[in-house]
């Protein structure tokens, strides 16, 4: 699939998980003529190079998977390995947590009473770090790869998105949730009427990692149109340093379509 072989536009997402097999890719092709979205490819199994090919072919791609790290956890770890770290009075649990998340992290937290995974202290560490492969291969073909999201790729979240249009977002990852994943695809049908599954919706209610990546690419289509939340002039900064979670900022209903 490359971008402009189709009538509009190509939005990838990408559910990268440490290793290849977990991890899911979608495709979708936003065509102009009646703002038709057609789901051209999503499948599990995904190499390194798969991936930065598909970053390359499309107008915009979702990857779930922390960009960054936080940038105090970073300068301890810098300050610790040169021998340079000095000043501190105390190890609390207050001052672990201040090093544990990002910006964004905490963000996210405020506004949906969500919880990401933290990058520094986590799992979701194993494929941040296979991302940061990914993302200097991707800046070796030139493509831009900046953090908060203003590039050819961004941050995202599916629970976050979920739970922002109403949808199931917990107790979906697992082998015998086939019933909640079966109702978020009933749900993404009401939220986007123009969304043709084509064939790849028993994927999607068979592997929540497949489920992730089309809602990878749901997201990355509406930051391109601008429709999540974005860094303001305070945390522009960090997050070009530690990512940013786009979280989709308009509500859906049963027959909403905005305009692209």
């Amino acid at each position: 699939m490359m971008a402009g072989t189709h009538q509009g536009l190509v939005y990838a997402g990408v559910d990268l998980a440490a290793e290849p097999a977990r991890t899911g890719l979608a495709v979708i092709t936003g065509h102009s003529d009646q703002q038709e979205l057609v789901i051209e490819e999503a499948r599990l199994g995904v190499e390194d190079g798969a991936v930065v090919e598909m970053v390359i072919a499309a107008d915009k791609t979702g990857v779930d998977v922390p960009l960054g790290w936080p940038q105090t956890f970073v300068e301890h770890v810098w300050a610790h390995s040169t021998g340079a770290l000095t000043g501190l009075g105390t190890s609390d649990i207050a001052w672990r947590r201040s090093m544990a998340m990002r910006r964004t992290d905490l963000l996210v937290g405020e506004r949906f009473g969500l919880r990401p995974l933290s990058v520094a202290t986590d799992r979701i560490a194993y494929p941040a770090l296979r991302w940061t492969v990914v993302e200097a291969r991707l800046r070796e073909r030139g493509i831009d790869c900046v953090r908060d999201g203003s590039g050819r790729v961004c941050e995202v979240y599916p629970a976050a998105a979920l739970r922002w249009w109403g949808l199931p977002h917990r107790g979906y990852k697992s082998t015998t949730a086939r019933a909640v994943r079966e109702q978020i695809v009933e749900g993404l049908d009401a939220a986007f009427p123009q969304l043709d599954w084509n064939g790849f919706r028993e994927e999607c209610v068979v592997s929540d990692d497949v489920l992730d990546a089309v809602i990878a690419a749901l997201v990355a289509r509406e930051t391109r149109a601008q429709r999540t939340w974005a860094p303001d002039t305070t945390d522009h900064d960090l997050a070009l340093s530690e990512g940013w979670i786009h979280v989709p900022s308009e509500r859906r209903k049963p027959g909403q379509s905005p305009n692209l």
